[in-house]
């Protein structure tokens, strides 16, 4: 009697109609499988689709890391920016060590730094090895130096620095860091611009591919279409075709942007300890990393659905 009951409900589930929404996720499964399985079936052509998408993706990405750790040595070479007031010789020593607290109480100044000429011949004798020309030298020819950390706009410090009356010479570097932001501004710009026209290479090279599957099987998509399948039912493959070519496009951009991290990591930190800097590439974080193939796979989607939905718009039945 039990089993008799079984039965019946294992009958009445397999007779009953699945809803809207079951059948619509099932195809959405079969879909999103049989593009896969598609790509696969064709693995040079997916190489070579993939391969192209993936190089020039990692065109504009790669400028991008690139002008990001630029900008971060930058600010690390802004965090260490210092102006050099050379005091006239025959500053006392009192008024120069008066004039440093002046400077130490200033709003605009975060640190001074007080340097005696004896303190600067002696980094002069370390620094080059020339022992022997110092020493024939009679008098120290170095005058008081304080070097200034500014706080804020460092151009009108070094205009007021300038203007003390025991300042002879003021040095500072900021013209090179003005053009080096100015480089930056425009790298930026071409990064940009750069990304525009290879991520629509990239549109083109996603759509072609998709346009020449779709001509393979016009034959299918004309009896769907007289079958009364919707315009969604029909594109749903494509788009998912679309979405694994910019997912996969993706993923090798940031591989190749990897592996050249590595290549060049080694030599760069040798050469900034060269230097006494620590300085190293940053790399792509996760989030970064996960937002560019999400980018993409839309990227690769946009544009399947431009090609699908052109070609639906060309070949969609009228009626008589």
């Amino acid at each position: 009697m039990n089993e008799s009951r079984e039965v019946r409900a294992n009958e009445f589930r397999v007779a009953r109609p699945r809803s809207r929404i079951g059948t619509w996720f099932d195809h959405h499964l079969y879909s999103f499988v049989a593009s896969l399985g598609r790509a696969a079936r064709k693995p040079w052509a997916t190489l070579l689709t993939v391969g192209v998408m993936g190089v020039a993706l990692a065109l504009p990405l790669g400028l991008w890391l690139t002008l990001r750790n630029l900008e971060r040595f930058a600010g690390n070479v802004e965090q260490s920016r210092e102006i050099s007031v050379f005091l006239k010789a025959g500053t006392g020593i009192e008024r120069v060590r008066t004039l440093a607290e002046t400077l130490r109480g200033r709003d605009d100044i975060a640190n001074v730094v007080w340097r005696t000429p004896e303190e600067g011949l002696g980094e002069l004798r370390a620094g080059t090895g020339l022992d022997a020309a110092i020493g024939t030298l009679a008098d120290n020819p170095l005058p008081h130096l304080l070097i200034v950390t500014p706080k804020g706009d460092e151009a009108m410090l070094a205009q007021s620095l300038q203007a003390l009356p025991e300042a002879d010479l003021v040095q500072h570097d900021m013209q090179w860091r003005q053009r080096l932001d100015q480089w930056l501004r425009f790298g930026t710009r071409l990064s940009w611009v750069l990304a525009t026209l290879l991520g629509l290479g990239a549109l083109l090279v996603v759509g072609n591919t998709v346009r020449l599957d779709i001509q393979s099987r016009r034959e299918e998509i004309g009896v769907l279409q007289l079958l009364g399948a919707t315009d969604g039912f029909i594109r749903r493959p494509f788009l998912y075709l679309g979405i694994w070519y910019g997912f996969t496009a993706g993923a090798l951009a940031l591989a190749l942007l990897t592996a050249i991290h590595y290549g060049l990591q080694a030599p760069l930190a040798t050469l900034a300890q060269s230097y006494g800097s620590g300085f190293a590439l940053d790399g792509f974080n996760p989030l970064q990393a996960g937002s560019v193939v999400i980018a993409t796979a839309l990227l690769g989607w946009l544009g399947a659905g431009i090609v699908t939905g052109h070609y639906l718009r060309q070949t969609r039945p009228t009626d008589t």
